[in-house]
């Protein structure tokens, strides 16, 4: 157990489970949620910088799990298409193609985004470049992947990690080579941001995904 999970912390984790629970009312027991939530936050404290965020960034990591676990489940004609976007650290590349993915579905699709060996903050050129646009990854936050995600997703992205990716049988994969936007100009950054928004533009129209 983490040498960060006191009293107060697991207090307040228990806290966000019950209200996960209430969520996903009949199809996750309080236990099975509450131990996604310990793992959740073991996961983002092992390598964060900053503490204060780490209840926040616990219960939105367990909720996407959660959410990816039941899109796993979906079999019905109503099943959207589902993506993951993977690169090394989760901070640049695959949140910027998550964030044009997000805004150009809707809820027509779902994604998640992870990382091989995440950073402890998202990339600050990735956010200020999205903004430009107008798409606010702000909140996003780097992670790693999980078998949640994997086991929900019809596409797997990769960007530059390599064997360190998960292979998963069955699963379409794609890999975009792009640089990584760690070091770079802002206004090299918006020559990635932009490759991607065009590469997500072509998937999205590959798996028959309309846009609003």
């Amino acid at each position: 157990m983490s040498d960060v999970m006191t009293p107060g912390v697991r207090m307040a984790l228990g806290s966000v489970a019950r209200d996960l629970h209430k969520k996903f009312p009949g199809v996750f027991g309080l236990e099975t949620i509450e131990a996604l939530v310990l793992d959740s936050y073991e996961d983002l404290a092992a390598r964060a910088t900053i503490k204060d965020w780490l209840i926040l960034g616990a219960q939105r990591f367990a909720e996407q799990r959660l959410e990816a676990l039941v899109q796993a489940e979906d079999h019905t004609p109503k099943r959207v298409p589902g993506v993951l976007f993977l690169c090394v650290h989760n901070a640049g590349r695959s949140q910027m193609a998550l964030g044009w993915f997000t805004h150009f579905a809707g809820a027509r699709a779902v994604a998640w985004s992870g990382g091989s060996e995440p950073e402890s903050e998202i990339n600050e050129g990735a956010v200020a470049a999205m903004a430009e646009i107008g798409i606010d990854i702000s909140q996003q936050f780097p992670k790693p992947w999980t078998d949640e995600f994997l086991g929900a997703a019809d596409v797997v992205v990769t960007m530059g990690c390599g064997d360190a990716c998960p292979l998963v049988p069955g699963k379409h994969y794609e890999d975009w080579e792009l640089d990584d936007p760690s070091g770079l100009s802002i206004a090299e950054i918006r020559l990635i941001r932009d490759e991607i928004g065009r590469r997500v533009n072509d998937l999205m129209d590959r798996l028959e995904i309309r846009r609003p």
